[in-house]
Protein backbone atom coordinates (compact mmCIF):
# COMPACT_ATOMS: atom_id res chain seq x y z
CA UNK A 1 0.00 0.00 0.00
CA UNK A 2 1.33 3.51 -0.87
CA UNK A 3 2.16 5.49 2.43
CA UNK A 4 -0.44 8.39 3.09
CA UNK A 5 0.17 11.60 1.25
CA UNK A 6 0.13 13.78 4.45
CA UNK A 7 1.46 11.89 8.17
CA UNK A 8 1.69 13.89 11.46
CA UNK A 9 3.41 12.10 14.34
CA UNK A 10 3.62 13.67 17.89
CA UNK A 11 3.06 16.94 16.70
CA UNK A 12 2.87 19.53 19.72
CA UNK A 13 2.92 23.44 19.67
CA UNK A 14 2.37 25.56 22.61
CA UNK A 15 2.13 29.36 22.73
CA UNK A 16 3.05 30.57 26.29
CA UNK A 17 1.78 28.46 29.03
CA UNK A 18 -1.21 27.20 27.27
CA UNK A 19 -0.22 23.93 25.41
CA UNK A 20 -2.52 23.55 21.94
CA UNK A 21 -1.32 20.50 20.81
CA UNK A 22 -0.16 17.41 22.61
CA UNK A 23 1.63 14.51 21.10
CA UNK A 24 -1.25 15.52 17.77
CA UNK A 25 -1.58 12.53 15.38
CA UNK A 26 -3.13 12.89 11.60
CA UNK A 27 -3.22 10.93 8.35
CA UNK A 28 -4.43 11.86 4.97
CA UNK A 29 -4.59 9.54 2.05
CA UNK A 30 -5.24 10.45 -1.57
CA UNK A 31 -8.77 10.26 -2.79
CA UNK A 32 -9.81 10.82 0.98
CA UNK A 33 -11.93 13.32 2.75
CA UNK A 34 -10.84 13.14 6.64
CA UNK A 35 -12.69 15.61 8.92
CA UNK A 36 -10.76 17.15 12.30
CA UNK A 37 -13.57 17.96 14.98
CA UNK A 38 -13.51 18.87 18.46
CA UNK A 39 -15.17 22.10 20.45
CA UNK A 40 -13.94 25.38 20.91
CA UNK A 41 -10.03 25.49 22.21
CA UNK A 42 -9.87 21.96 20.70
CA UNK A 43 -7.03 22.63 18.65
CA UNK A 44 -8.25 22.49 15.27
CA UNK A 45 -6.81 26.16 14.17
CA UNK A 46 -3.83 25.99 15.64
CA UNK A 47 -3.67 22.54 13.38
CA UNK A 48 -4.29 23.70 10.43
CA UNK A 49 -2.19 26.59 11.19
CA UNK A 50 0.57 24.18 11.63
CA UNK A 51 0.35 22.38 8.50
CA UNK A 52 -0.48 25.53 6.12
CA UNK A 53 3.35 26.13 7.67
CA UNK A 54 2.07 29.46 9.29
CA UNK A 55 3.15 28.45 13.29
CA UNK A 56 5.47 25.44 12.86
CA UNK A 57 5.53 22.51 15.15
CA UNK A 58 7.46 22.78 18.03
CA UNK A 59 7.72 19.19 18.28
CA UNK A 60 6.71 16.53 16.39
CA UNK A 61 7.27 14.79 12.37
CA UNK A 62 5.84 15.69 9.33
CA UNK A 63 5.68 13.04 6.45
CA UNK A 64 4.77 13.40 2.82
CA UNK A 65 4.23 10.30 0.74
CA UNK A 66 6.20 8.31 3.31
CA UNK A 67 9.56 11.18 3.63
CA UNK A 68 9.85 12.90 6.33
CA UNK A 69 9.88 17.13 5.86
CA UNK A 70 9.64 20.23 7.40
CA UNK A 71 6.74 22.91 7.21
CA UNK A 72 8.32 26.39 8.47
CA UNK A 73 6.71 28.23 6.67
CA UNK A 74 3.70 28.84 4.19
CA UNK A 75 5.59 28.35 0.81
CA UNK A 76 7.02 25.20 2.52
CA UNK A 77 3.63 24.05 2.02
CA UNK A 78 2.71 25.39 -0.91
CA UNK A 79 5.58 23.91 -2.48
CA UNK A 80 5.12 20.21 -1.10
CA UNK A 81 1.26 20.52 -2.55
CA UNK A 82 -1.02 21.85 0.57
CA UNK A 83 -3.34 24.13 -0.29
CA UNK A 84 -5.03 26.25 2.48
CA UNK A 85 -8.42 28.04 2.23
CA UNK A 86 -8.98 29.68 4.78
CA UNK A 87 -12.68 31.59 5.97
CA UNK A 88 -11.99 34.51 5.18
CA UNK A 89 -11.63 33.33 1.58
CA UNK A 90 -9.03 36.34 0.61
CA UNK A 91 -10.66 37.35 -2.39
CA UNK A 92 -11.20 40.78 -4.20
CA UNK A 93 -14.22 42.13 -4.36
CA UNK A 94 -13.55 44.30 -6.91
CA UNK A 95 -11.96 42.02 -9.34
CA UNK A 96 -13.65 39.50 -11.86
CA UNK A 97 -13.51 36.12 -11.54
CA UNK A 98 -10.48 35.39 -13.58
CA UNK A 99 -8.84 38.17 -11.33
CA UNK A 100 -9.77 36.38 -8.66
CA UNK A 101 -8.47 32.87 -9.87
CA UNK A 102 -5.05 34.45 -11.29
CA UNK A 103 -4.41 36.84 -8.48
CA UNK A 104 -0.80 36.60 -8.06
CA UNK A 105 -0.24 34.29 -10.96
CA UNK A 106 -1.14 35.93 -14.13
CA UNK A 107 -0.51 35.04 -17.18
CA UNK A 108 1.15 36.98 -19.71
CA UNK A 109 1.97 37.06 -23.36
CA UNK A 110 4.20 39.72 -25.28
CA UNK A 111 5.02 41.92 -21.84
CA UNK A 112 0.80 41.99 -21.48
CA UNK A 113 -1.47 40.61 -19.52
CA UNK A 114 -2.87 37.39 -21.22
CA UNK A 115 -6.52 37.92 -20.44
CA UNK A 116 -7.80 35.42 -23.17
CA UNK A 117 -5.61 32.66 -21.67
CA UNK A 118 -6.74 32.85 -18.41
CA UNK A 119 -10.28 33.13 -18.98
CA UNK A 120 -9.52 29.72 -20.89
CA UNK A 121 -7.69 28.41 -18.22
CA UNK A 122 -10.40 29.41 -16.02
CA UNK A 123 -13.42 28.28 -17.54
CA UNK A 124 -11.64 24.76 -18.22
CA UNK A 125 -10.99 24.59 -14.56
CA UNK A 126 -14.44 25.18 -13.29
CA UNK A 127 -15.92 22.91 -16.03
CA UNK A 128 -13.75 19.80 -14.57
CA UNK A 129 -15.34 21.04 -11.57
CA UNK A 130 -19.09 21.30 -12.83
CA UNK A 131 -19.29 24.63 -11.17
CA UNK A 132 -21.76 26.82 -13.78
CA UNK A 133 -20.86 30.84 -13.38
CA UNK A 134 -23.33 32.79 -15.41
CA UNK A 135 -20.07 34.67 -16.40
CA UNK A 136 -16.54 34.97 -15.50
CA UNK A 137 -16.17 39.11 -15.69
CA UNK A 138 -18.84 39.89 -13.16
CA UNK A 139 -17.35 41.08 -9.68
CA UNK A 140 -16.57 38.68 -7.01
CA UNK A 141 -18.48 41.16 -4.83
CA UNK A 142 -21.76 40.10 -7.05
CA UNK A 143 -21.15 36.41 -6.06
CA UNK A 144 -23.47 34.08 -3.53
CA UNK A 145 -21.17 33.06 -0.86
CA UNK A 146 -21.56 29.58 -1.79
CA UNK A 147 -20.22 31.26 -5.35
CA UNK A 148 -16.99 32.14 -3.39
CA UNK A 149 -16.48 29.36 -1.47
CA UNK A 150 -16.18 27.24 -4.53
CA UNK A 151 -13.87 30.21 -6.33
CA UNK A 152 -11.71 30.41 -3.41
CA UNK A 153 -11.31 26.43 -4.06
CA UNK A 154 -11.05 26.78 -7.61
CA UNK A 155 -8.46 28.84 -6.83
CA UNK A 156 -6.18 26.51 -5.09
CA UNK A 157 -6.06 23.89 -7.95
CA UNK A 158 -4.55 25.86 -10.13
CA UNK A 159 -1.32 24.62 -8.38
CA UNK A 160 -2.85 21.42 -8.36
CA UNK A 161 -2.19 20.21 -4.84
CA UNK A 162 -2.34 17.33 -3.32
CA UNK A 163 -3.86 17.88 -0.49
CA UNK A 164 -6.39 20.55 -0.26
CA UNK A 165 -7.11 21.64 3.74
CA UNK A 166 -10.47 23.84 4.34
CA UNK A 167 -11.17 25.48 7.37
CA UNK A 168 -14.75 25.78 8.16
CA UNK A 169 -16.23 26.29 4.54
CA UNK A 170 -20.00 26.25 5.31
CA UNK A 171 -19.87 28.02 8.38
CA UNK A 172 -22.10 31.28 6.59
CA UNK A 173 -23.81 29.07 3.88
CA UNK A 174 -27.29 28.86 3.57
CA UNK A 175 -28.62 25.06 3.07
CA UNK A 176 -28.23 25.24 -0.95
CA UNK A 177 -25.03 27.15 -0.75
CA UNK A 178 -23.62 24.34 1.64
CA UNK A 179 -25.09 21.36 -1.25
CA UNK A 180 -22.90 23.05 -3.77
CA UNK A 181 -19.35 23.44 -1.56
CA UNK A 182 -20.53 19.70 -0.39
CA UNK A 183 -20.86 18.34 -4.45
CA UNK A 184 -17.80 20.23 -4.87
CA UNK A 185 -15.42 18.50 -1.81
CA UNK A 186 -16.62 14.63 -3.57
CA UNK A 187 -15.33 15.98 -7.00
CA UNK A 188 -12.19 16.87 -5.10
CA UNK A 189 -11.82 13.42 -3.92
CA UNK A 190 -13.02 11.57 -7.02
CA UNK A 191 -9.94 13.65 -8.78
CA UNK A 192 -7.55 11.80 -6.77
CA UNK A 193 -7.44 15.03 -4.12
CA UNK A 194 -6.81 14.70 -0.83
CA UNK A 195 -9.03 16.73 1.53
CA UNK A 196 -8.99 18.39 4.85
CA UNK A 197 -12.10 19.27 6.06
CA UNK A 198 -11.68 21.27 9.45
CA UNK A 199 -15.90 21.77 10.71
CA UNK A 200 -17.73 21.96 13.51
CA UNK A 201 -20.77 20.78 11.34
CA UNK A 202 -21.56 17.11 12.09
CA UNK A 203 -24.13 16.89 8.87
CA UNK A 204 -21.47 17.60 6.81
CA UNK A 205 -19.13 15.51 7.74
CA UNK A 206 -21.89 12.33 7.89
CA UNK A 207 -22.36 13.44 4.17
CA UNK A 208 -18.72 13.71 2.75
CA UNK A 209 -16.38 12.34 5.16
CA UNK A 210 -15.01 9.30 5.16
CA UNK A 211 -13.02 9.44 8.37
CA UNK A 212 -13.23 11.99 11.51
CA UNK A 213 -10.45 12.45 13.45
CA UNK A 214 -11.56 13.99 17.00
CA UNK A 215 -9.28 16.42 18.43
CA UNK A 216 -10.07 17.48 22.53
CA UNK A 217 -7.89 19.67 24.98
CA UNK A 218 -5.27 19.76 22.08
CA UNK A 219 -5.30 15.52 22.29
CA UNK A 220 -6.19 12.86 19.64
CA UNK A 221 -9.40 11.35 21.15
CA UNK A 222 -10.47 9.26 18.53
CA UNK A 223 -10.28 8.27 14.34
CA UNK A 224 -13.53 7.34 13.19
CA UNK A 225 -14.86 5.55 9.79
CA UNK A 226 -17.76 7.96 9.50
CA UNK A 227 -19.75 5.65 7.69
CA UNK A 228 -19.40 2.59 10.15
CA UNK A 229 -20.01 5.34 13.56
CA UNK A 230 -22.92 6.68 15.17
CA UNK A 231 -23.25 10.27 15.80
CA UNK A 232 -23.26 9.53 19.07
CA UNK A 233 -19.75 8.08 19.60
CA UNK A 234 -18.66 10.79 17.91
CA UNK A 235 -20.32 13.50 19.86
CA UNK A 236 -18.90 11.05 23.05
CA UNK A 237 -15.70 11.57 22.01
CA UNK A 238 -15.61 15.39 20.92
CA UNK A 239 -17.27 15.91 24.63
CA UNK A 240 -15.28 13.31 26.52
CA UNK A 241 -18.09 11.70 27.61
CA UNK A 242 -16.76 8.57 27.40
CA UNK A 243 -14.57 9.20 30.64
CA UNK A 244 -16.67 11.28 32.44
CA UNK A 245 -20.02 11.13 33.45
CA UNK A 246 -21.00 14.82 33.93
CA UNK A 247 -20.05 15.25 30.09
CA UNK A 248 -21.96 12.01 29.24
CA UNK A 249 -25.44 13.32 30.38
CA UNK A 250 -24.05 16.60 28.51
CA UNK A 251 -23.96 14.71 25.70
CA UNK A 252 -27.16 12.85 25.84
CA UNK A 253 -28.45 16.12 25.86
CA UNK A 254 -26.75 17.79 22.86
CA UNK A 255 -27.83 14.66 21.02
CA UNK A 256 -31.42 14.51 22.12
CA UNK A 257 -31.67 18.05 21.47
CA UNK A 258 -30.06 17.60 17.64
CA UNK A 259 -32.52 14.46 17.15
CA UNK A 260 -35.19 16.79 17.83
CA UNK A 261 -34.15 19.58 15.78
Amino acid sequence: MKPPVLELSGISKRFGAVQALSEVDLRVNAGEVVAVLGDNGAGKSTLVKVIAGVNPADSGEIHWEGKPVDISRPADAQNLGIATIYQDLALCDNLDIVGNLFLGTERTALGMLDEIEMERRAQELLDSLSVRIPSLRVPAASLSGGQRQIIAIARSLLGDPKIVLLDEPTAALGVAQTAQVLDLIERLRDQGHGVLLISHNMADVRAVADRACVLRLGRNAGDFPVQETSYEEIVAAITGAADNPVARRADRVVVSGSEEA
